[in-house]
């Protein structure tokens, strides 16, 4: 029964990060298409344009690291809501380390909650590869600026 019971959790648990995650990528963008619209107005060189990619590229990665500590800290709230881990401390260490599916914390869950563990990595691969996903896509998106610039001189419109 008691294993039912994780994997109610951390079901719930996955699908709630998975939200988040979505919800934030639609936020970034939103905000990152903004800025795109605008350097395809602004007819900005080179010296300009390149700064501006890094720049954007830097603050999604960013974004997305943030996205994660905070899904994390989900995790590790509800390990220590549910009595996994009494120490907030070692709860988010654990989930950290768990998400990035590092495992090198020393820490590790009793018999009966190790099956949020594992779900917990699973749920972290699954996010880190929409972020990963994401961060190509938006420097996909870049590309075809910047190698405009470099072949003639001039962004696309």
């Amino acid at each position: 029964m008691f294993v039912f019971v994780t994997w109610i959790w951390s079901v719930l648990l996955i699908g709630l990060t998975l939200a988040i995650h979505a919800i934030g990528i639609v936020i970034i963008s939103i905000m990152e298409f903004r800025i795109r619209a605008r350097l395809n107005t602004r007819g900005l060189g080179l010296r300009q344009v390149i700064p501006l990619i890094i720049g954007v590229i830097e603050a999604v990665g960013l974004l997305l690291a943030l996205l994660h500590g905070i899904e994390a800290a989900i995790w590790a709230g509800t390990y220590v809501w549910l009595g996994a881990f009494h120490s907030p401390g070692n709860a988010i260490l654990y989930s950290i380390d768990a998400m990035t599916t590092r495992g090198d914390s020393g820490l590790s869950l009793q018999p009966h909650w190790q099956i949020m563990g594992a779900l917990e990595a699973a749920d972290g691969m699954l996010l880190f590869g929409i972020s990963t996903a994401y961060i190509f896509a938006v420097m996909h998106a870049y590309w075809g600026v910047l190698s405009e610039l470099l072949l003639t001189g001039r962004q696309p419109r």
